[in-house]
């Protein structure tokens, strides 16, 4: 199989490449996406209440793209490994609706900080079904349409900690949510005098990657520069995991790979 990553670090969703499962009908609805005006608004609006009002990292149009994107090759190492996914399989769906299921999730799972940052996950389900009303009929017939949605919300809801995840698919918008932790994250908020334990902590992560893993089907490995990363890995991709239902099928590497004597951390695993 073709890597799925365009940099072979399984960041980076390629539409053109193999994949483990059919992409016809994803790279459709992805194209639907990108070009859709109402979409694309609401991923710059999102960003106000937690960047501009609150002081918090990015949760615009560049963290929906990341946090996309690593679902998708997420998905698709799973795939390759012979994971189950439930979530299209018990709705009668087919299995080319499971990745439309993650795709379109990621893509609208932070809507709500239109309305606050606090609870911005409930706040995501009115707004995201008023939005998928309108596209998922492009794509289904109308009893398909109303079974993709129920999905589609439901791995909104769970992406946070609060709600734990029924389906695979939701597992996996869950966790790829807290694979956005790299230094560029919090470029918004640092350059703007934020100073907090989210913030600082981002700019200690330098890169995250998603391989084929060998004892389990997923490794992801992080690169951090100082011993602040361990946050963003121990308390928030670590709670995101746990819960997830894919807890047996990723393993998680971090290490410290700033040359200094004396080392506060060189390498923590999960």
């Amino acid at each position: 199989m073709a890597d799925s990553a365009s940099d072979g670090n399984g960041r980076t969703y390629a539409p053109e490449a193999d994949h483990a499962f059919p992409d016809d009908r994803l790279n459709a609805v992805l194209s639907f996406l990108d070009d859709d005006p109402e979409v694309q608004v609401y991923l710059d609006a999102q960003n106000v209440n937690p960047v501009k009002r609150k002081g918090y990292n990015d949760h615009g149009a560049k963290h929906i793209s990341i946090v996309r994107n690593r679902a998708l090759c997420l998905y698709d190492l799973l795939k390759e490994a012979g994971v189950a996914f439930n979530g299209a399989a018990d709705q009668g769906l087919e299995e080319r609706d499971e990745s439309v299921i993650v795709a379109l999730a990621a893509t609208l799972h932070d809507i709500g900080h239109v309305v606050h940052r606090d609870r911005h996950a409930y706040y995501s389900i009115p707004l995201a079904a008023d939005i998928l009303d309108r596209i998922l009929p492009e794509f289904y017939d109308a009893a398909d349409a109303v079974r993709m949605k129920g999905e589609v919300l439901h791995a909104i809801l769970c992406h946070h900690t609060s709600e734990d995840p029924l389906t695979t698919e939701a597992g996996v918008i869950r966790v790829a949510d807290a694979l956005d932790m790299e230094r560029g994250r919090s470029r918004m908020p640092y350059e703007m005098g934020g100073r907090g334990i989210n913030t600082l902590s981002s700019r200690a992560i330098r890169s995250v990657s998603l391989q084929r893993g060998d004892e389990r089907p997923v490794l992801v490995e992080i690169e951090m520069t100082n011993a602040a990363g361990v946050y963003q890995v121990d308390n928030l991709l670590k709670a995101k995991l746990r819960g997830s239902g894919l807890e047996d099928d990723v393993r998680i590497v971090a290490v410290n790979t700033k040359d200094e004597g004396d080392q506060l951390v060189e390498r923590i695993e999960l």
